[in-house]
């Protein structure tokens, strides 16, 4: 896919180099997707701003991935996810369209794919997740066929709401690793989607839905976990957890999973199977010097500055912070990372903290969404005067409309 970019976009890095090219810049933001584009925005307002600073990341697109739930469940389009990745570069920054490979903190700079060396004074890493896709045995050569679809990827997520439009009855079953994922209720969202189009259309009492996951419960939070246990009781949808998908086989429409306690492999036939693969820290970030002993990049969990290297941070999908994979967390870390990062440079005392605060809407079916809002302590750090463990249309008209806007308009312009 190539990108169009216009005249007003911030176009990338076109300096050619050697292999041995060394270049500086002040602060070097590794990761172009919401993270790092918002903390871009964040640091370059304002027209007495003069911080250098520049993005490395090689995509030629930008996706608004929230959403593509409801591309899956035939309520969003795919095409509005996507925008070029130079249109949301901001105004005062520089992009370096290349991939890092290789960070030497201990000599502040890092690697690219080009051979390019980029030495800085601050860094701030916001690579997101890796979607280990080869994982599951036969996931990667069977999605988009034969019922297996997922929703974690642009190309992929239209398969998604192909099966689910499609589907005359049988057996569904929609899945969740044992690792860390990108939004941790995404997995069951479009199970509920699913059971809400198969009642509409008729197909309901022919069809067996089960959703089976590798961790213990539905959900962390005991405020929300009790109102999404209703929902699957409520649905008829059968729950099976400490079962992690291993295989698939295509020809017979066969899944596999292993118990996490015993080890024991079953085999489940099915019609349909949603994948959400397994997920875990970028090879680049796991195998360098910033990483902690799994792999995700190792910062104080309130400053988001690095535990052993002061001039680096971290924030979004690829840090080690024990909170939700979301948006909406990274709404609040980037502020933290962007207002002590300043004052780091200032030479004060860095004060802004931050207290794990992240957000999953949780749509349990058309025009129905529960808002999850909680903190480290997995206590509810609600926004609205009422009780968010609510299916509510309100809070479906928020996670359709208005915060798609947020993203676009607010949070990659660094104002939220």
């Amino acid at each position: 896919m190539i990108s169009n970019i216009s005249e007003n976009c911030q176009k990338p890095d076109q300096t050619k180099h050697d292999s041995d090219q060394v270049i500086h810049h002040q602060i070097v933001i590794v990761g172009g997707g919401t993270a790092g584009i918002t903390v871009a925005a964040q640091l370059t307002r304002g027209w007495a701003n003069q911080l250098d600073v520049v993005i490395v990341d090689p995509s030629d697109s930008h996706y608004y991935q929230p959403a593509w739930t409801l591309v899956g469940g035939g309520a969003f389009r795919r095409e509005k996810t996507r925008r070029d990745e130079a249109s949301v570069i901001p105004r005062k920054a520089k992009w370096i369209r290349d991939a890092v490979i290789q960070f030497e903190p201990q000599q502040n700079r890092l690697k690219t794919r080009d051979g390019r060396t980029i030495q800085y004074d601050y860094l701030v890493v916001c690579a997101g997740i890796q979607i280990k896709w080869d994982d599951v045995k036969g996931l990667k050569e069977s999605l988009g066929h034969g019922g297996v679809c997922s929703n974690y990827s642009f190309e992929s997520v239209g398969s998604t709401w192909d099966n689910i439009s499609h589907f005359k009855g049988g057996t569904a079953i929609f899945t969740q690793p044992v690792t860390g994922i990108k939004c941790g209720g995404a997995p069951q969202k479009i199970c509920y989607l699913a059971d809400d189009y198969f009642r509409q259309h008729g197909v309901r009492d022919k069809t067996k839905m089960i959703f089976v996951s590798g961790t213990g419960s539905l959900f962390a939070v005991e405020k929300y976990r009790k109102v999404l246990e209703q929902v699957a009781q409520r649905k008829n949808i059968e729950t099976r957890f400490n079962q992690s998908l291993v295989a698939i086989s295509a020809d017979t429409k066969e899944a596999i999973f292993q118990d996490m306690e015993t080890g024991e492999e079953t085999s489940v036939s099915y019609d349909m199977i949603h994948v959400t693969p397994p997920m875990g820290p970028p090879e680049f970030i796991a195998h360098s010097p910033l990483a902690d002993e799994k792999g995700w990049v190792d910062v104080d969990k309130h400053t988001l500055q690095h535990v052993r290297f002061p001039n680096v941070f971290a924030l979004g999908d690829s840090s080690n912070l024990p909170t939700s994979k979301t948006a909406a967390a990274i709404r609040k870390q980037a502020p933290i990372v962007s207002k002590n990062l300043s004052t780091l440079i200032a030479g004060k005392p860095m004060t802004a903290k931050y207290n794990g605060y992240t957000s999953c809407p949780l749509v349990t079916g058309y025009g129905k969404l529960v808002l999850a809002e909680f903190d480290y302590d997995k206590l509810p750090d609600e926004t609205f005067p009422f009780n968010q463990a609510k299916e509510r249309w309100s809070m479906w008209l928020l996670k359709k409309y208005l915060l798609p806007v947020l993203y676009w308009r607010g949070m990659l312009k660094g104002r939220v």
